[in-house]
């Protein structure tokens, strides 16, 4: 059972990476010179990327609900992980790990809400450019989350410390 938890750890810790690279790194949408996320959009300018604010044509309140959502996802996922590490300690085996898959949920959620409203919302009249690594991380920390998500509520279920 240990390496069961070990291994859950170490999911838990992956799930946290890619989502924090996809709320913060800048390739959400690529071109051949321009590179946006959710928070502001670089110019290759003389072989150099040079910060520019988000266009004012984005609708700002969609663009705030990606931002939001994102953010809540990683913060939820972190507290999965404290919770996770508290509940190994406090709780009885059965109810050990609800409160953990429900911040995974939680976060699977908030960031399939973000990536959704950007997809939908987003560049869908822009033919020139493709989605970046941040908006495809994004889309695999939802799948690593939900299966966490799922594992923790299986385990939920177990007996074996």
């Amino acid at each position: 059972m240990f390496i069961l938890l070990a291994a859950i750890f170490i999911l838990h810790i992956a799930c946290i990476t890619l989502l924090l690279a996809a709320t913060i790194h800048n390739a959400w949408w690529m071109t051949d010179t321009v590179s946006t996320d959710i928070w502001a959009r670089w110019i290759l300018i003389g072989g150099k990327w040079n910060y520019t604010h988000i266009p004012a044509h984005y609708p700002q309140e969609y663009l705030q609900a990606v931002q939001a959502s994102s953010v809540l996802a990683c913060i939820f996922c972190i507290l999965g992980l404290f919770v996770f590490v508290a509940q190994l300690y406090t709780l009885p085996k059965g109810k050990r790990f609800l409160f953990s898959g429900t911040f995974q949920l939680l976060a699977c959620l908030c960031m399939i809400i973000a990536a959704s409203i950007y997809t939908d919302i987003f560049h869908k009249d822009e033919h020139d450019g493709w989605y970046g690594a941040s908006f495809i991380l994004a889309w695999i920390s939802v799948c690593l989350t939900f299966i966490l998500c799922v594992t923790y509520f299986i385990l939920r279920k177990k007996t074996a410390a």
